[in-house]
Formats: structure tokens, C-alpha cells, sequence
């Protein structure tokens, strides 16, 4: 299934995967539509970043996962859909779970009626690693256990699993795609490695939550890619796939390597309230890449120092888009 001259939708466009998901489809030839949560600035959020030429050739809707009607307008007409659009924080997830729920959870739901209604010829899915919990066996492949750890893990398993009754039930033609840690451009400072870099620029020490949890961060082109790949695969309808480098590494040797690459050497400073509570820390992840190899040739072609240089370059001259200092949620 070639992408060029598909008509496609991007929920979620206006994030950070999403954004570079939807200047890559444009790049593919695709007519893309972007779903983007409204706000009365008529803000779409990074896809804004996109150049010019991209953001003319891309039609954009303002809405809401959780209003059905909005979802059904958005989805009638398209070919396909990307299904990125959530609530990813999960220190909100402890603070506002049940807009968490509400988002993830019956937007998924909206996505899918709609994607049956119109008769849609493949949905590809975005899970999260964070469905896997602490892992109890590494590295972790598909058939390892889920295991809601806060209410956005708990929220994107109930997603996950919507989509997968659909399929069951219904045949929609949907696929899971299950990033692990993702970075890179314009990632905001609620993740790690922008929160690392942007106090390592400009602050005498950087402030972390836990710094022994280790992570498997992938480039977001590496991703991008591999949605890309999905999209034009025939045997992945039914079917979940990790989607990670299958190299780990703790947040403290992260913020090390980091510092490395900067040339400097600054204190790191662990803060209580920077710390998940200890039953919904994750302490462990590291994917096994092995079945999006072997059904669609995907595997990351960005190491970890490339792509934290490219980040770190980023980061470096869209400094005035961060508050410095200020644990964001």
C-alpha cells in the first residue's frame, strides 16, 4: 500500500511526533488532514515549526477527541488514519486522571466508530512503552504483560485494547505501533532530555526526579519512519510492534553523556518532587525491535550521540521556548 496520493489524517498533529509524522506524509505525496485540539488562539501547536511549503499543503482541523461529531467530520473522506492524537503527561495523569481517561480512552473509541463508519482502509494506532510497567523480563518483545503503573499507562492499555476489540470484532484494519521513549526537535521540556539539556545551557546544576529508571530513547525520524513503513506494509493488520533502538540506558548516565557532548560538568540534583510515587515509577525499559525487523524492515538508523547532538543544536537556538528551571508537567 504506496502512501503518494493517499488521503490521510493525523490526530495528534500538532505534537511532537505528530509533527514531524505530518511534514513527512507531505514529503510522501500525501493530502494530509491535522487534527488539532482547540484553542482560541487559533494556535496549532508544532505544527507551526513545519516549513512554510509543508503547512500550505495541509488542512487543518481544530477539535476534540472526546466530541464524537468532531471525530466523524474529521475522519469522513480519508484513506487512512494516524491515530497519535492523547494526553501523554504523567504527572497530570495523577493529578487530572479522569480527563486522562476521557481523552485517551473513549477518544480512542470516537476514532474507531468513526474509522468503521467511513470504512477506512487501515488505522495505525500509537500505543506507549509505558503500557509495559517495570519490565519483568529484557528485553521486552509484544507479548510481554501490561501493567498499568499510573493512569496514563492504565488509560493507553484501555486504548489499546478498544482498538484491538475492534479488530476482533469488526475487522477494522488497525495496527499498533508502540514507540519507546521518543526524542529529538521541538520536544518540550516535560521529557528528559530536553529537561537535561536546557538546565545543563543555562544553570549551575540540573534537576531530575529518579535518575537510576533506565530508558530506550529513539530520534523521532527513526519513528516517523517506522509509521511510514507501517502505513505501506500489507501484513501488519491485527498486529502490535515495539518500535525502539533495543539499547538502554539510565536517566543518570543520560544526563552524563549529555554533559559529555556540552563539554561541562554540572552537578545533578535529584528533587522529591520531581519523583513518581514508588509503585508507579517504571524502573526498567528496553525493547525488543525484533518483529518490526523482521515484518517491515524497520530498524533506527540514528545512534544516541547523533541524535542528542541534533537535539542539543535544537535546543540551543529555541532556548526562549523553555522555562528554564520550572518543573512542567
Amino acid at each position: 500500500m504506496k502512501l503518494h496520493g493517499r488521503s490521510v489524517l493525523v490526530t495528534g498533529a500538532g505534537g511532537f511526533i505528530g509533527s514531524h509524522l505530518v511534514e513527512r506524509l507531505v514529503e510522501c505525496g500525501c493530502q494530509v488532514r491535522g487534527l488539532v485540539r482547540y484553542n482560541s488562539r487559533s494556535d496549532y501547536g508544532l505544527l507551526e515549526d513545519i516549513p512554510q511549503g509543508h503547512k500550505e499543503k495541509v488542512a487543518v482541523i481544530a477539535g476534540d477527541l472526546r466530541d464524537a461529531g468532531a471525530v466523524r467530520k474529521a475522519v469522513a473522506g480519508v484513506d487512512m488514519i494516524f491515530h497519535l492524537g492523547s494526553l501523554i503527561a504523567i504527572p497530570y495523569s495523577y493529578i487530572h486522571p479522569e480527563e486522562v481517561i476521557e481523552t485517551n480512552v473513549m477518544g480512542t473509541l470516537n476514532v474507531m466508530l468513526a474509522a468503521k463508519e467511513h470504512g477506512v482502509s487501515k488505522v495505525v494506532h500509537t500505543s506507549t512503552s509505558e503500557v509495559y510497567g517495570t519490565a519483568l523480563y529484557v528485553p521486552i518483545d509484544e507479548k510481554h504483560p501490561l501493567q498499568g503503573q499510573s493512569p496514563y499507562s492504565a488509560s493507553k492499555i484501555g486504548a489499546d485494547k478498544i482498538v484491538e476489540s475492534f479488530h476482533g470484532s469488526f475487522e477494522l484494519p488497525v495496527t499498533t505501533i508502540r514507540p519507546f521513549n521518543t526524542y529529538g526537535p521541538r520536544q518540550s521540556a516535560r521529557a528528559v532530555i530536553p529537561t537535561i539539556i536546557t538546565q545543563a545551557l543555562t544553570q549551575p546544576a540540573v534537576h531530575l526526579g529518579a535518575v537510576t529508571p533506565t530508558r530506550d530513547f529513539t530520534y523521532v525520524s527513526d519513528i516517523v519512519e517506522a509509521f511510514i513503513r507501517i502505513a505501506e506494509c500489507d501484513d501488519v493488520i491485527g498486529r502490535t510492534f515495539n518500535v525502539g533502538s533495543s539499547l538502554e540506558i539510565s536517566i543518570g548516565g543520560l544526563a552524563g553523556r549529555i554533559m559529555g557532548l556540552l563539554g561541562k560538568e554540572i552537578e545533578v540534583v535529584q528533587h522529591d518532587d520531581r519523583l513518581r510515587p514508588e509503585k508507579s515509577e517504571v524502573q526498567r525499559l528496553w525493547a525488543d525491535n525484533t518483529l518490526a525487523q523482521r515484518t517491515f524492515g524497520w530498524r533506527p538508523s540514528v545512534s544516541l550521540e547523533e541524535g542528542l547532538q541534533r537535539t542539543i543544536a535544537w535546543v540551543s537556538a529555541h532556548l526562549d521556548r523553555y522555562k528554564i528551571g520550572t518543573y512542567g508537567i
